[in-house]
Parts: C-alpha cells; structure tokens; sequence
C-alpha cells in the first residue's frame, strides 16, 4: 500500500519537513505536487519527480528530483519552489495569528501535461500546516501616540531582547518575520511607517523622530531587555534602520537586507534637521526581456556618482550584519554594502559582518519561502523584477536566517557574569 508521510504535519514556517513515500514498484517515477491558497485564494503551486529505490521508497532527505520545479537533493524544495499561477503574485502571510498556510501533497502518477488527458486521481495526499507563530507568542496592537504597528512577545514572564522589524516600500503593516523572531525568543515590533491606519498614504518623507519614539517605547516595555534594541530592516527599511543605528544610542544590533548606505527618493527629518535624498540617475533604469523594471544601476552607472550623499555609517556605536543578494535586480546592494564597509574599515571600525550570496535577489525572507522574482508596489507603475535564481535564493534564505538570530542574541542578551 503506498504511503505518503510528512513530519511534522504541523510546524513553523521556517521549520524543515521530512517527506517520504513508501509502498511504491521498485524504482518507480513519480511526481510530487504542492499546492497553496493564500489569504486572497491566489494559487501558488510546485512539482518534482522522483524515482523510487529498489525497495520502492522515496525519501526527500536523500534522493534526488529528477526534474520539475528543481533538479538534485533538496528536502525543502517543494516548498521554497512554489510559484504563483498569477504572475507577479508573492506571497505573504497577512493574518499571522489565526491560521496557518496550509499546503497539499499530491503523489501522482506520471502524466504529460495536456488539456485532453485528464490527470489520473493522486496516489495519495495529505495537508501540512505552516504556522508564522509558535503556540504562546502573544499579539498587542499598538496604537501609542502616533506609532502604530504589532508587538509579539514570546511565551514566558521575559524579559526578552527587543527587535524593530521594518519593510520598504510596500507599505502597511506586514507582520509575519516579526511573529517569527517572537516564535525564538524576540521581543519584536513590526512597526507601520506608511500606507496603515492614520499614517500617511504616501511616503513623503522619513520622520526619524517617529521612529526613536518606537525605540523608546520597545525599551519601556516590562518584558524587553535594556539598554540596546536590534533591528531587522530590508529594502527602504534598512536605509531607515541605517539611519537609526547613526542617530540613536539605543540600538546596538542592525540588521541590513539589501539596503542602501544612502537616503532614497524623499528626505529624511530628525530634531528639525533635512537630510535630502541621494540624485537618482533614472535614465539607467533598465528593463527585463519580460517588461520588468530593474532599478539597481540608477544610483551606481552615473560617473558623477553619489558618494557626497553617503550616510556617515562610522558614528554608529552598534554592530552591522550586512546581508546581500548579489542577483538583486532592484539595489545594487553588493556595491553598497562594499561602499558602507570601506567606510567603516578607513575610520578604523570592524563593528560589522557581511554576509554576500551568489544567486540571491533582493527578497531574502524566512527559510522555505518562496523567491519572489517580480511584483508590482504602490505609486511604482512597472512592476519590479527583484532578482534571484531559485536554488541559491534558497540556500540565502536558509543560512541568512539563522546568523540573524545569532547576531541578535550575541548583541543584545546581556552577559551574566558570576559575582564568584
């Protein structure tokens, strides 16, 4: 009798599930289908076909897909090669609290894909549960002021090391890395600086003032650890946790996915001060084979350059973890990351780490999700081709993932020293 297994059934997102299939002829090919409905009933999908062994099993930690959606040994690759029926879909878990993801396995019989051969009825199927928060982590809605956005604290009387989560230019209020790091341990707020609630509808310009108001409030909560916050920051996020880390004693671990060293597109105010935006060469936009917008040479091809604009990353008294894609199609973060180092490097400063991977794009998220090539944002007319090829994305997402966490707990838990 053939029989499919995943363990666990019901997991975190970032945790790694164990798929075997037993019962098969010995080195029977088949295929193994994933599928998943997002919160607005988008489909995402992934196939691979396998070969059994002699004794008729499959078994996803050891054999290798012979074709699909990935080729060779990946126990993960169902998951992180899921792709969207509508293009320019990515996916995003919304309602991180309530439900989970819940993916279908399909073990099918081999079929070529043609309207009028009908495939055949699986084989066997099961459903696998992907939770974004661990059984305990609460969820306070945070409405202090004017800051708006998520704090998750993990089960337990704390205290706990304090993170600021941001994203860029999508906007609102995006919840689930936050719920992640409260899932191991982090006190996190999943902070909202546009597009959400009564903040502005467009981004104008970067508030600083708005954004130490968060610090201090994440460091007045009973269950956070003082004196230092981290921040894990992406895309226009980490120009703005860039520009924390400078202005603000309070945070002492910065985490930069794919940042700039500079200011983007609108101004930043701090204490009454304007810090303007670096000049934005548009004319070296490029576009894809496909009408995708790449947008990462528009601040490196112009030979005038923007080295007077770059932020002075030196004053910092924290510690930097540099994360690059360096298949990222919207920053050149590679370049960036390299200006922001030597930076440091000539005023005598090794307050930093950089973590450079070949094949990454610009989305470095989570373990197993899946790359995200292109997606459209608001106010930007084309949509965005993000970079990345599937298999060293994932392999990115993976090791990235846990350094954070390490950086994190090595810069912010406060070392107990015996009083012996």
């Amino acid at each position: 009798m053939v029989q499919l297994t995943a363990t666990p059934l019901s997991a975190l997102v970032d945790e790694p599930v164990h798929i075997r299939v037993t019962g098969l002829s010995p080195f029977q090919v088949v295929c193994l289908q994933a599928s998943l409905k997002d919160e607005r009933e988008s489909l995402f999908y992934s196939e691979a076909y396998y070969k059994a062994s002699e004794a008729g099993e499959v078994d996803l930690e050891r054999d290798a897909s012979l074709g699909g959606d990935y080729v060779g040994v990946h126990p993960m690759g169902l998951f992180w090669s899921l792709k969207p029926e509508k293009l320019l879909t990515r996916l995003m878990k919304r309602d991180v609290m309530n439900s989970p993801f819940q993916i279908e396995l399909k073990l099918c019989e081999l079929y070529f894909p043609v309207k009028y051969e009908p495939a055949s009825a699986p084989m066997a199927s099961l459903t696998i549960e992907r939770w974004y928060v661990a059984p305990g982590v609460t969820r306070i809605q945070v409405r202090e002021g004017r800051l708006r956005g998520a704090l998750f604290l993990p089960p337990g009387e704390g205290r706990f090391p304090g993170v600021i989560d941001l994203f860029g230019s999508t906007g609102g209020l995006l919840e689930f890395r936050a719920s992640l790091l409260a899932s191991h341990g982090f006190a996190s707020l999943a902070l909202a600086y546009w597009g959400y609630d009564d903040l502005p509808a467009q981004l104008e310009k970067v508030d600083l003032d708005y954004f130490e108001e968060a610090a201090n409030f994440l460091l007045r909560h009973p269950k956070v650890f003082g004196p230092g916050l981290g921040i894990v920051s992406v895309c226009k996020g980490a120009e703005i946790g860039l520009s924390m880390a400078i202005h603000l004693k309070q945070i002492t671990a910065t985490v930069l996915i794919n940042g700039p060293n500079f200011i983007i597109s609108v101004p930043q105010v701090y204490h009454g001060q304007i810090i303007e935006p670096a000049i934005c060469s548009i004319e070296y936009k490029s576009t894809s084979a496909l009408g995708l917008a790449e947008f990462y040479q528009v601040y490196t091809a112009s030979e005038t350059g923007i080295s007077q604009s770059f932020l002075p990353v030196e004053k910092a008294q924290g510690h930097f973890l540099f994360i690059v894609g360096e298949e990222d199609k919207n920053l050149n973060s590679k370049v960036h990351a390299a200006q922001a180092t030597e930076q440091l490097k000539r005023n005598g400063k090794n307050n930093w780490t950089l973590l450079s991977y070949p094949g990454a794009g610009h989305l470095i998220e989570p373990p197993y999700s899946p790359l995200c090539r292109a997606s459209r944002i608001p106010f930007v007319l084309p949509a965005i081709h993000w970079g990345g090829e599937v298999i060293p994305h994932a392999a990115a997402q993976e090791h990235a993932w846990k350094e954070i966490q390490k950086f994190l707990r090595k810069h912010l838990i406060p070392v107990v020293t015996s009083q012996l």
